[in-house]
């Protein structure tokens, strides 16, 4: 005790020099025992976003590419898989359950996801913990989207907000589907996985954004807002603004400026109708021959002949003579009297299913055709291998599928080399601090020869001396390598939000386990070993040279 006592009183007498020291080592502590960290928390990190799924099935390529876009929200697919190729899989008698994911499109850097209910009844992470609400609901209609935990809270949006998606995944897209805004209906709870940083819309929803403002019909074509489709009477119904097409039964009558009677064939323009009927001059207003339309010009509201469609805030039902009120329309309803009231409607849906308008388009009108990649569990876990081999001999077309620990494994030995070489590294930098240390107490030796040999002249042996020296070395190895320590756990708790948000990985902070202390005792012992060598030069010094004056 009293050569330890010593030298902590040696150390504390060269204070500078001694926090000099340990700073170094502490700094190289850190790193090694902060690299070491991140790799573990990397590692379990990625395990615990997504749990009790079998397979990742998506288009052939490569399987960790497949892996990071489906699951972490990294990279980009480059083919969709057909909608009907995934329902023939989801109907497979091994299959339980699937998880349909649609990629393409991103909101202020965050990736927006179309998926369904099943993602929010089968999806698991972290060791089967099921998906919650902490506030709204899931997504249902053709514009809700939930938003993850970290994308409510850093953009501050709050239920009933609407937000428009971009196209592409980057910070700034090229393409802003703004004429298709969603509304945020529910918020997740915080799982701490890539959860977190997406948005969630339905399949339908996803697909109907990228009609490019229109909406298909059942012949396979995209009917423009600002485009007119022939009827099969081959009219064209014009407007000055917004214009739509009905065939068959039913053609759009437009905004505010002008309606067609595809029935019968007649255009009417703002002033002017066929059978004479007056309208009043404060507002354009037209009217329909035979068939008695009335258009309202409060709102963009359309009507439909044959079919019968009549929109209306106010309606008044004639045969031939049809009233115009200047403040408020009425509009007259047809034979089988289906009234429909929507301000915001543009035109309107005929009974042959052409959908002419975005306002009007419900979930049930859009048809998915595709689909990123899907998530698979099976009846039986012993099918998964049997299924796989199915998936990717599957002929019809080009699919791949991966089991999730298998390509994290996959994932881990690729990147094998980089965590070795980074981990020697950091080595290296301990043995620099040391060398430090070593410097630090073999160069002081030659301001502390007089030191050393008054403790010789008082009676402590050369065992006492080299013990002194020794203990010095340790000391300052021990205290470098509990700094070290200390920082780490001071940066992690610092750090952990910043990767988050940055990253979308969760770093845990966890108590020092067995690779920390096995890596500080390393510390200690090589300060050790280190010790040994100004100790044996003082060792071999004589006691009057120590008490000689050198000039």
């Amino acid at each position: 005790m009293l050569v330890l006592d010593l030298a902590l009183k040696s150390l504390r007498n060269r204070a500078f020099s001694t926090s000099l020291t340990v700073g170094s080592i502490a700094l190289s502590v850190a790193l090694l025992i902060g690299v070491e960290n991140v790799r573990v928390g990397m590692r379990e990190s990625f395990s615990n976003t997504i749990s009790q799924t079998d397979l990742i099935v998506g288009t052939k390529g490569g399987t960790i590419q497949l892996l990071l876009y489906s699951v972490f929200g990294m990279g980009a697919p480059t083919e969709n898989v057909s909608w009907e190729a995934y329902r023939q899989w989801a109907d497979h008698p091994a299959v339980e359950w699937t998880i349909p994911y649609s990629l393409g499109d991103s909101h202020r850097g965050f990736r927006v996801i179309g998926t369904n209910e099943d993602f929010y009844r089968h999806y698991r992470y972290r060791g089967g913990q099921e998906i919650v609400l902490a506030e709204g609901r899931a997504s249902e209609n053709l514009y809700d989207v939930t938003l993850g935990a970290d994308v409510a809270s850093e953009l501050n949006y709050t239920l009933g907000d609407e937000i428009a998606v971009t196209h592409g995944i980057g910070e700034v897209g090229f393409l802003v589907h703004d004429h298709m805004p969603f509304t945020v209906v529910g918020v997740l709870a915080k799982t701490f996985t890539p959860v977190d940083r997406a948005l969630y819309v339905t399949l339908e929803g996803m697909e109907a954004i990228h009609w490019e403002d229109g909406a298909p019909t059942d012949d396979g074509h995209v009917h423009d807002e600002t485009e007119a489709a022939p009827a099969e009477d081959g009219h064209e119904h014009d407007d000055e603004e917004v214009q739509s097409a009905a065939a068959d039964d039913g053609h759009a009558h437009d905004d505010e400026v002008e309606a067609a009677d595809a029935d019968e064939g007649h255009t009417h323009e703002e002033e002017a109708a066929d059978d004479g009927h007056g309208h009043d001059d404060d507002e354009v207003e037209t009217a329909d021959t035979d068939e008695g339309h009335g258009h309202d010009d409060d709102e963009v509201q359309a009507a439909d002949t044959d079919d019968g469609h009549a929109h209306d805030e106010e309606t008044a039902d004639a045969d031939e003579g049809h009233g115009h009120d200047d403040e408020e329309v009425g509009t007259a309803t047809t034979d089988d009297d289906h009234g429909h009231d929507d301000e915001e409607t543009v035109a309107a849906t005929a009974d042959d299913g052409h959908v002419h308008s975005e306002a009007e388009l419900s979930i049930e009108d859009v048809e998915v055709t595709q689909v990123t990649s899907f998530f698979v569990g099976t009846t039986d876990r012993r099918d998964v291998l049997m299924l796989q081999r199915e998936i990717n001999d599957f002929e019809e077309e080009p699919m791949m599928a991966v089991i999730p620990g298998v390509a994290l494994n996959e994932m881990w030995r690729s990147l094998g080399y980089a965590e070795t070489g980074l981990r020697l590294v950091t080595i290296f930098v301990v043995l620099v601090g040391l060398l430090g240390m070593l410097v630090s107490l073999y160069t002081s030796l030659n301001e502390r020869r007089r030191e050393m040999a008054i403790l010789r002249a008082v009676g402590a042996g050369p065992n006492r001396i080299v013990a002194l020296l020794v203990l010095e070395s340790v000391c300052l190895a021990a205290a470098g390598a509990i700094a070290g320590l200390a920082l780490v756990y001071v940066l992690l708790s610092i750090g952990q939000s910043l990767v988050e948000a940055q990253v979308g990985l969760f770093i845990p902070i966890r108590p020092p386990g067995s690779v920390e202390l096995l890596f500080m005792g390393a510390v200690v012992t090589a300060g050790f070993l280190m010790g040994f060598v100004p100790a044996i030069k003082a060792y071999r010094t004589a006691l009057h040279d120590g008490l000689t004056v050198r000039v």
